[in-house]
């Protein structure tokens, strides 16, 4: 590949080194590729929320796809431009049929709002059994009407007794198509999205905004919830610690993200 004009990448098990800090060696490349003038993209699926302080560890700000895909948000400017999300209908018979077909479900929701720093109360509400097996601490347990009341960037369903891919495969013979799903843990966690919501679609929506082909557009990332990201990009590169459906999806395989595998690539050009 040639100098990429656009370098997207994923933040945790990528960008992020196992301890969820970003390397001394990945904040001076990043740094080198911003000061090119070429974007660097975060694609992750945590909520904006979640950004800041990867952002400020990273050095360089710009817009990020969030929400694996739903929300495009301007790390400087701290505003939420944009967010794909699920209707209220939707989430209310997604949520019933799982729940009366799926014994141990636990549901909660993202909702997008303007700012990273909007009360934590309207961005994520949850029901309690899902809180309980939840380990961060900015969540608001609601009754389940409250919480598929309105429009969802995200809806998470939690389900102790499977990992991820049984609990995915179970869901999707349940709902069919009426939501785009993914995972990034192996534990028992899924995502729903509004359909045709995925990586790819967001990271492509920002290259088209600034002129980028795709052709252009180097990925990296290490789980499902990449997969479309980096087929869809001009290079793909999956972490060697990725899960073998990412490492199947790459062009390329780098080094680990416990040894600056984002950077090992990137050092080619800056």
């Amino acid at each position: 590949m040639r100098e990429p004009g656009l370098v997207a990448s994923d933040v945790d098990g990528t960008l992020l080194d196992p301890m969820e800090e970003v390397s001394a060696r990945t904040v001076a490349t990043a740094g080198r590729v911003a000061s090119s003038g070429t974007p660097f993209v975060l694609v992750t699926g945590r909520p904006p929320r979640w950004m800041p302080r990867v952002v400020a560890a990273l050095g360089v700000s710009g817009i990020a796809v969030c929400a694996n895909g739903a929300v495009t948000y301007d790390t400087a400017a701290d505003r939420v431009l944009h967010s794909h999300d699920i209707d209220p209908v939707t989430l209310h018979d997604v949520v019933r049929e799982l729940r009366r077909e799926l014994t141990g479900c636990a549901f909660a929701v993202e909702r997008a709002t303007r700012s990273a720093h909007d009360d934590l109360r309207e961005q994520f509400l949850a029901e309690a059994e899902f809180h309980r097996g939840w380990m961060n601490t900015d969540i608001r347990v609601a009754p389940t009407d409250e919480m598929t009341g309105k429009p969802a960037m995200k809806l998470l369903v939690m389900n102790p007794g499977m990992n991820s891919a049984e609990l995915s495969a179970a869901a999707a013979e349940i709902i069919g198509d009426r939501l785009q799903s993914t995972y990034s843990t192996e534990s028992g966690l899924i995502e729903f999205s509004a359909p045709g919501v995925d990586k790819a679609a967001g990271l492509a929506a920002v290259a088209a905004e600034l002129g980028i082909a795709r052709s252009e557009v180097i990925a990296f990332g290490d789980m499902p919830n990449d997969v479309p990201m980096l087929t869809w990009a001009g290079h793909g590169v999956a972490m060697r610690n990725a899960h073998p459906d990412a490492l199947a999806a790459a062009d390329e395989v780098t080094t680990t993200n416990a040894e600056d595998g984002v950077a090992e690539v990137l050092e080619r050009w800056w």
